[in-house]
């Protein structure tokens, strides 16, 4: 019975391993950006007010992939060894790219069958060259920071947006769901030793939220496995960390809440996703994604 039941869990545990790489991928879809923006807003960063940063992530969302990028090369200007710098040029990028190849849209994301039949899609070289470039500056700075003090907001910041932003890549980009799964798992450990450092991140929750919702949708018999190895699974404690992030949250404020719809689409509530997409395409008008999401809603209902 041992043999048989050690037999059995193999395949069981790479199942658990595809679908988790899958759930954990959604929760950077936009990726955007989901550390950048993350935690900027209420973090005690040891700079003066991130104006710079925050018009560059606005400009980010609305599409103005050249302002977001004047704003963030001030900022690193300014702050030459602070990483949120070249972590935020690094994210811009990464947007861009997603942009161009069409990653966002809410088609992939809405089951787990279309997303892992996704094709891996031919990357621009030179915003990859970028994009890599950025982030190695960023880990660099953020690892001496963190040498001399291992409580840096700025570094630990930095630190889970570059681990979230090259999960986003491998996953969403060369379709490398265990390498996106390996990021993911760093990014998340920077994001716990930095909340324990400011528990004022209201956006880090964003994190949390991900993890119990996409991983309490799972059947039974996998979130028993997830909870034996320490998971959070709970599907409606994830919901309200969402919310808790798209209310009180700043600079990560749109990714939570298209979080939010994404999560209504996939359990068929249309009425909770067009209020949260028209929400943003009013924030923000240039970014044609939220209109077409709309438009994509008023279709199927018209079906």
């Amino acid at each position: 019975m041992v043999f048989e039941a050690k037999n059995n869990a193999i395949p069981l545990a790479s199942k658990f391993a595809r679908l988790l790489a899958v759930r954990v991928t959604i929760l950077t879809l936009i990726s955007i950006l989901m550390a950048p923006s993350a935690m900027l807003a209420n973090c005690q960063l040891g700079l003066e007010a991130a104006s710079h940063l925050d018009a560059g992530f606005d400009s980010l969302y609305d599409l103005n992939f050249n302002a977001a990028q004047a704003q963030f090369s001030d900022w690193k200007a300014r702050y030459p060894n602070d990483p949120l710098g070249p972590a935020a040029a690094a994210s811009a990028y990464l947007f861009q790219e997603f942009d161009r190849l069409g990653v966002l849209q809410s088609g992939l994301f809405r089951d787990d069958q279309t997303f892992h039949q996704r094709k891996k899609l031919t990357s621009d070289p030179r915003l990859k060259d970028l994009f890599d470039s950025e982030l190695t500056l960023s880990e660099t700075l953020a690892a001496k920071q963190l040498a001399k003090d291992s409580a840096s907001v700025n570094a630990l910041l930095a630190m889970t947006m570059a681990n979230g932003l090259r999960a986003d890549y491998a996953a969403l980009i060369e379709r490398k769901d265990g390498a996106s799964l390996s990021y993911t798992k760093k990014g998340r450990k920077s994001a716990e030793k930095l909340l324990i450092v400011d528990s004022g991140c209201y956006d880090a929750y964003l994190a949390l939220g991900v993890e119990n919702y996409l991983l309490g949708i799972k059947p039974a018999a996998v979130r028993w496995i997830l909870k034996v190895g320490g998971a959070h699974t709970n599907r409606d404690q994830g919901l309200r960390e969402l919310e808790l992030t798209a209310e009180r949250g700043h600079f990560l404020k749109p990714f939570a809440k298209l979080l939010l719809a994404v999560a209504a689409l996939r359990r068929h509530d249309g009425q909770n996703a067009k209020l949260l997409l028209t929400d943003l395409h009013c924030e923000f008008p240039h970014n044609l994604l939220y209109e077409h999401e709309l438009a994509r809603l008023e279709t199927e209902r018209a079906d």
